[in-house]
């Protein structure tokens, strides 16, 4: 259960963190509206709300290790398996990325976001599995 908790906490680490540096807007671009004014493209949107799925999913790796009872562990795999599915469909089908294939946004945030959702969302039916079964009394 420890290898399953560090692997989603690196994991969480990583969902929060590689869109804030893969979106258009570290990179230099920004939509420029006929005004002249400058706002942020569909894949900086992504990026905060992966930052936000982040951190909740950094706390259920946290929690993971220190559960004793079989439900608490299978409870925090399906928040752990709802948060991964999250992290797949925000730049999937949510929010999205921007239509251009060629930025960055879409060659790298976009597979290594889908990427590690799925990972998440395996690791965490991986301990719902492992605490399968009633409670042993003590």
């Amino acid at each position: 259960m420890k290898v399953i908790a560090v692997f989603i906490l690196t994991l969480a680490v990583l969902i929060a963190a590689v869109p804030q540096f893969t979106d258009c807007q570290s990179q230099g671009s920004m939509l420029t509206l006929q005004n002249g004014k400058q706002v942020p493209m569909k894949c900086h949107w992504t990026a905060r709300a992966e930052l936000a799925l982040g951190i909740p999913l950094f706390a259920v790796g946290l929690l993971m290790p220190f559960s004793r009872r079989k439900e608490s562990r299978r409870n925090l795999g399906i928040v752990g398996a709802i948060l991964g599915g999250l992290a797949i469909v925000v730049p999937t089908t949510l929010i999205g990325v921007c239509a251009n294939p060629d930025m960055t946004c879409n060659s790298v945030m976009k597979p290594a976001l889908i990427l590690m959702g799925v990972l998440v969302v395996g690791a965490s039916l991986a301990s719902v599995l492992l605490a399968r079964g009633p409670e042993r009394v003590a």
